[in-house]
């Protein structure tokens, strides 16, 4: 897969850095689930990754009380280290492993300790600002794609060997 050239007002995942960086969002982050907004936020960070759509954090203080449940899941990322799940409830409703967190992040992470990371296709809605953002493919990744940033996006078929 060839690299796609960014437009006007785009970004490309192939410019974003390796080790990621991590920066505070400039827009309004929404998380909707079950019928109700869950998360809203103007303090979320995103995180970029070279080949990956950015990541959106959301502070837990920015999260309906009560809503996540830790779970016994758990995945490990060389840069950041372990991450520790979520499972959203609502109502009647619920979500497995629909959120990913580090609660102990490795050296220079720290930021995103206290914050949640929402995969989009597991909750019913997420947005950038008034973009519903469309999921990462593949089942692993949680990046949130707009018709800001372009690929080709990791996770998508032909993509595992990158």
């Amino acid at each position: 897969m060839e690299r796609i050239d960014p437009g006007p007002g785009q970004e490309s995942v192939w410019d974003y850095p390796r080790p990621p960086r991590i920066e505070p969002s400039v827009d309004r982050i929404r998380v909707e689930f079950a019928g109700r907004e869950v998360a809203r936020s103007d303090r979320a960070l995103r995180v970029l990754e070279t080949s990956h759509p950015p990541v959106f954090y959301v502070p837990l203080a920015d999260i309906a009380a009560d809503s996540l449940q830790l779970t016994p899941t758990n995945s490990f990322c060389e840069f950041k280290g372990r991450a520790s799940y979520y499972t959203l409830r609502v109502g009647g409703e619920e979500s497995i492993d629909a959120g990913w967190t580090y609660l102990d992040p490795s050296p220079g992470y720290q930021d995103l300790k206290g914050a949640v990371a929402f995969y989009p296709g597991r909750v019913d809605a997420c947005y950038v600002g008034d973009e519903q953002v469309k999921p990462q493919s593949g089942d692993f990744y949680g990046g949130w794609i707009t018709s800001t940033v372009v690929g080709p996006f990791k996770g998508e078929p032909g993509t595992l060997g990158w």
